[in-house]
């Protein structure tokens, strides 16, 4: 979407990745000027998929373009609306499924209902908006809440590394010993 939006042109967003620009755009967005259906609604499972969404989004932007009449790549007046409601209409969706995974895990007895932690890690566990809804949605629901500080969610290695330390102050599936292991390097 932000490649879409064209926001490395964008006066506040020239030197910004595309994740973090939807996020300062739409903090001064209107998110209700923009309406964009959440994906996978028609299925009951914990799937996530954003082609859906970004087709829509795509349409909205050339539609608008038309209307403002400038060609793909200027920026739309309305880039800050369409990054809120891009923003929360993903948030929505993550929020969604996340909740219905936490009811199948708690319901099939793979976690139990107390002790029970949300982990949010990677690139989206970086946008505050996003971050604050799985906070809120780990509250309500009894888990406890863990999640890196934004300056570690954005590397897959750093995320790796994270997991591993949190697994060796637990105790948990940590080998002290490297005997035995076979890797094979790209």
């Amino acid at each position: 979407v932000a490649r879409r939006l064209s926001l490395r042109k964008h006066p506040e967003c020239h030197s910004m990745a595309g994740g973090k620009a939807i996020e300062h755009l739409a903090q001064t967005g209107n998110r209700q000027e923009h309406t964009f259906r959440l994906p996978m609604q028609q299925y009951r499972n914990c799937d996530f998929s954003f082609s859906g969404l970004q087709n829509h989004v795509n349409k909205a932007i050339k539609q608008k373009e038309e209307e403002e009449g400038i060609q793909e790549g200027e920026i739309l007046s309305c880039a800050k609306d369409i990054a809120a409601a891009v923003q929360h209409a993903v948030a929505v969706h993550i929020i969604q499924r996340t909740y219905r995974a936490m009811l199948f895990c708690i319901k099939n007895s793979i976690l139990s209902s107390k002790n029970a932690t949300l982990v949010v890690s990677g690139g989206v566990a970086s946008n505050q908006y996003i971050r604050k809804g799985l906070q809120t949605l780990a509250d309500a629901n009894d888990f406890a809440f863990l999640c890196p500080p934004p300056r570690l969610c954005t590397d897959n290695g750093v995320m790796i590394a994270w997991n591993g330390i949190e697994r060796l102050r637990a105790g948990l599936g940590v080998l002290h010993s490297t005997d035995g292991i076979r890797y094979e390097p790209k």
